[in-house]
């Protein structure tokens, strides 16, 4: 792909997401969604692989069909009340047809079945951006409205994405699907406390997203696309093989790891609002995850693949990585150690 298109379309992607943190009208939102989804498609088909444009059209669809959902309830929702604003959506049937919108565009559970087509006929690099930078607009829109939404909704969506984001995983063996189904069951956990501390659901949000970042950046520096690349990876760069364990490890909520942090206290606000038996279901459905991950760690760093004793060993390659790689590796796996104040 030319710079120029490259560059035009990273912008377009910046200026959506940035249109629809900063709107407080409905119609603006929505046409900084539109922005963000026309300006990924062609970064979808830069490959030119049936696969490729079948993700691409898959997503389309699926975008298309969450944006005119989104409309629609806005619409409603201005026909109701006379006003625009996002704050304002007080209505039953807006705010539900409103939350299954946002569901679809962010691939939570019941609403996720493409999630994981899609990313398996990408890129790494197109991958990286469709899980992370992609979820901040919709996820924008779900914490502005968070105190309007329907609990009960919110709260079957979020048991379902965690139980099916760890369940899904288990029979994977590419790294891309492992990965979509590790984003189901993060979201599941960040729309369970959405409603009673939207705070938490943005610190999980952050987490989620250092720990996502820093994993697509180290599969991009491996080349490993399936775990049985990953099962020689310790060859070509034992130093990354032990920082990918570790954010594995993270991404599975195994203290004293960062990604334990929201896990905890997403816990400890459920219980302060009395909901025992919800909180538990949710450890026992992240215990689902944690066996993929320490399964992968297993892989990565215990395992040595049949070779014969005349087989050639994969060659060590110098690795181009930029600066922000290791702060992300660090960071996705020692932020709760080294900054104990947040728990205060």
């Amino acid at each position: 792909m030319s710079p120029y298109a490259l560059s035009m379309l990273m912008s377009s992607l910046a200026m959506g997401t940035i249109i629809t943190l900063s709107s407080s009208h409905w119609f603006l939102a929505w046409m900084g969604l539109e922005i963000n989804t026309l300006a990924i498609i062609p970064l979808m088909t830069k490959m030119h692989h049936p696969r490729a444009t079948e993700s691409a059209t898959k997503y389309f669809l699926t975008q298309a069909t969450a944006s005119a959902l989104l409309l629609f309830s806005a619409t409603m929702n201005a026909w109701m009340t006379g006003e625009w604003t996002i704050m304002n959506m007080n209505s039953y049937t807006p705010t539900t047809i409103l939350t299954i919108a946002l569901a679809i565009k962010l691939g939570i559970a019941p609403f996720h079945l493409w999630l994981p087509d899609v990313l398996q006929g990408l890129d790494m690099m197109t991958c990286l951006i469709l899980s992370t930078w992609q979820k901040l607009a919709p996820m924008a829109l779900l914490i502005l409205t968070s105190h309007q939404l329907n609990t009960t909704l919110l709260t079957l969506m979020a048991l379902a994405s965690a139980i099916i984001g760890g369940w899904g995983a288990l029979n994977q063996t590419q790294m891309r699907k492992i990965m979509a189904y590790s984003s189901i069951a993060h979201l599941g956990w960040m729309t369970l406390v959405i409603s009673f501390a939207p705070n938490l659901a943005l610190l999980n949000l952050m987490i989620y997203l250092m720990m996502t970042s820093s994993m697509f950046m180290m599969l991009m520096a491996l080349n490993a696309t399936n775990m049985n690349k990953l099962s020689v990876s310790w060859l070509k760069t034992p130093t990354l093989a032990a920082s990918m364990m570790a954010g594995l490890l993270s991404l599975g909520g195994l203290p004293p790891l960062s990604g334990f942090l929201p896990k905890w206290l997403i816990l400890q606000e459920m219980t302060k609002h009395h909901l025992g038996a919800l909180s538990a279901v949710m450890a026992l459905s992240a215990l689902l995850s944690l066996f993929f991950y320490l399964r992968l760690s297993y892989m990565i760093s215990m395992t040595s693949p049949p070779n014969i004793s005349n087989a050639n060993l994969a060659w060590r390659k110098k690795n181009n990585m930029s600066l922000i790689n290791p702060i992300l590796i660090v960071l996705s796996s020692m932020l709760m150690p080294i900054t104990p104040m947040l728990l205060m």
